[in-house]
């Protein structure tokens, strides 16, 4: 698998848990509110979801993260 393709489906997965943890979460304490529980749940995991992207290296692609909740930037590959 291409570098490119590996960080868009790790950004994608990133965002996809912790949306739907928020989302589930936030909708079994609040139940009334759907849409403002739903629109919270969206900011919030795309604000705190890790960020992957591509880094080319000595002629090598890398797949490096950076993340609200790690200090620095880590290599992934």
């Amino acid at each position: 698998m291409k570098p490119k393709a590996k960080a868009l489906l790790y950004n994608f997965l990133g965002f996809v848990i912790l949306f739907l943890v928020f989302r589930f979460g936030l909708l079994y304490l609040f139940p009334d509110q759907y849409i403002l529980m739903l629109l919270f749940a969206v900011i919030s995991a795309s604000v705190i979801s890790p960020k992957f992207g591509v880094v080319v290296e000595n002629g090598q692609e890398r797949v490096k993260m950076k993340w609200v909740l790690l200090k620095g930037v880590r290599d992934v590959t």
